[in-house]
């Protein structure tokens, strides 16, 4: 009785202990995050930030009206969905290359994808606007060879240089995520699959894929929320205003915040998050269905 009662003292002192260590962080997302995007909500349903009156759902009714924010949600989607399905392909074929045990010294080829992720952005807007630029790097090239230069950020081109941009430096977070749990399937499995004669094909949806959903699963998510953070380079590199197709939703939220309006900027930041969450719900009961059948 003595050990158990020692036990659960030292069980409550550590928990104690450990949230004294996250007080201070809780505190920090308390203030910046969960108290401004609560108090947000009055904004978004008054006509004025001073001496307000009540108007329900007009703001978010208007901004569905509104051309530049419809504008900036269709192409922050369309960036989406072209460029999440291309990291999880390229991170998941180079993870498979580097994994097989017949490449030599894949340690650096690791590190050179990790790279990226430790570089300053403003030094990656200043690396891609080098090339990309109407007196960039490529433009020379062109020049040299006698054909017609390109203002490639003005033109539909921007749109993939920005794809570019964030595959350069996502992929290789991701590939470490993919190689962790490669690492983590039973050598078995393959040997087995190998005394049985299973094609390479089989293995890999029947062995690697199998074990590897959860990962992808998360790959997944992350590459959604980083869809979002390439503002930051397209911002330094393509300006306030860049050109139409690579116009996103924090062109929007940051325009709209510069001239404080605040009805809109409070709007759109709540249909936004609305929407990310109504996606992460359903790619989680997705998961955990795929989880269940496979698992069966």
């Amino acid at each position: 009785m003595k050990i158990i009662k020692t036990f659960r003292k030292l069980q409550r002192e550590d928990t104690f202990a450990g949230f004294l260590f996250l007080l201070p962080s809780l505190c920090g997302v308390l203030l910046f995050f969960i108290i401004p995007f609560i108090g947000g909500l009055y904004y978004a349903v008054v006509d004025s930030p001073i001496n307000g009156h009540f108007v329900g759902l007009k703001n978010f009714i208007n901004l569905l009206h509104n051309d530049a924010f419809l504008k900036a949600s269709a192409n922050t989607s369309l960036f989406t969905m072209l460029c999440v399905p291309l990291n999880i392909c390229i991170s998941l074929i180079l993870a498979l290359m580097l994994n097989n045990r017949f490449i030599k010294n894949s340690n650096r080829f690791r590190m050179l994808f990790i790279a990226p992720l430790v570089i300053p952005v403003a030094s990656v807007a200043f690396f891609w606007q080098l090339i990309f630029d109407n007196n960039g790097t490529l433009n020379y090239f062109l020049y040299r060879l006698g054909a017609t230069t390109v203002d490639w950020m003005k033109t539909d081109w921007s749109r993939t240089i920005i794809i570019i941009i964030y595959l350069w430096k996502n992929v290789g977070y991701n590939v470490v995520l993919y190689l962790s749990a490669l690492s983590n399937i039973p050598i078995e499995y393959y040997e087995s699959a190998d005394i049985d004669g299973a094609p390479g094909y089989q293995k890999f949806f029947n062995i690697t894929f199998i074990y590897l959903t959860p990962s992808s699963f998360f790959v997944f998510i992350i590459s959604i929320i980083n869809s979002f953070k390439v503002f930051r380079e397209t911002y330094l590199i393509a300006g306030q205003y860049p050109h139409e197709n690579i116009y996103f939703l924090q062109h929007y939220m940051n325009n709209i915040f510069i001239s404080l309006d605040y009805q809109k900027l409070t709007s759109a930041a709540y249909m936004m998050a609305a929407a990310i969450t109504i996606l992460v719900f359903i790619l989680f009961n997705y998961q955990k269905k795929i989880s269940t059948h496979f698992t069966q």
